[in-house]
């Protein structure tokens, strides 16, 4: 069979990582990205050279429990195999949860709906060395009822332009939609969870930042409104650290197919 009459099957991941030692998930040359290590567990196991792309480009240093993520291969490898084969050639930081066959036609970054993030925090007043790489460690008290009162003015159609990194000085489409922003307190932990059709690049630990403020009292609710208002990029902040950053779930409107492996 010549490579021009082989099948090409489209095959979708669910992914989780510890995104402690990476320099983010997007290949670069000569640095430790989780793309690069799938794409080499992909060649050990398919013995072909094979791209993957991913629903959510996160930052160096930030985490994923369901990260999703495609790509194109003539392996008639079945899904569950791809499961087990890929964890056999990952590294323990990485780890493939499901593995699905898609139609040619599908997009796993235009057709993704909703993304959802969640920033952990530490909030008390010593810091915890089982939970570093994991939590922002804030040390003094938060008033989440502020947070919260503050969240509620992210909901909706907004221009989050001020949420931006500030080195991104030409936003093209600066408009998202935030279906849900909210604090959540666990014990010694606050949890923020937002979730939105996109995200701006950092524009979930910005608003961290600002919101941290908030709940120390060092930021009036009315004054994270008017930062919204502003649409000034690098307004919004400081950046909160990556650390705490987890990218939880990606929502697609038509469900993967039956073909799905889980571990």
């Amino acid at each position: 069979m010549t490579r021009e009459s082989q099948a090409t099957n489209k095959i979708v991941l669910i992914i989780e990582y510890d995104g402690t030692r990476y320099l983010g998930f997007q290949l670069q040359a000569d640095v430790a990205t989780v793309q690069g290590e799938m794409e080499t567990a992909l060649w050990k196991l398919t013995g072909k050279r094979t791209r993957v792309i991913a629903a959510s480009r996160t930052d160096a240093g930030v985490h994923a429990r369901g990260q999703v993520v495609s790509f194109l291969t003539e392996s008639p490898l079945p899904p569950r195999t791809f499961v087990s084969g890929l964890n056999y050639y990952l590294p323990g930081d990485i780890a493939v949860r499901a593995a699905h066959r898609v139609d040619s036609s599908f997009n796993v970054r235009s057709d993704a709906i909703r993304r959802e993030y969640s920033y952990f925090i530490l909030n008390r007043r010593v810091r915890s060395p089982l939970k570093k790489g994991f939590v922002h460690h804030v040390s003094n008290r938060l008033d989440t009822e502020a947070m919260n009162e503050a969240c509620r003015a992210l909901v909706g159609e907004h221009d989050f332009s001020s949420f931006a990194t500030g080195m991104e000085t030409e936003i093209r489409r600066p408009v998202r939609t935030v279906y849900r922003a909210q604090v959540e307190k666990h014990g010694e932990l606050a949890i923020f969870n937002m979730v939105a059709n996109s995200f701006l690049r950092h524009q979930v630990r910005n608003t961290v930042g600002a919101l941290i403020r908030v709940g120390l009292g060092r930021m009036k609710v009315a004054q994270f409104c008017d930062i919204i208002k502003a649409k000034q990029p690098g307004l919004a902040g400081p950046t909160a650290p990556a650390c705490g950053l987890c990218l939880m779930h990606v929502d697609y409107e038509v469900p993967f197919g039956s073909e799905d492996e889980n571990v």
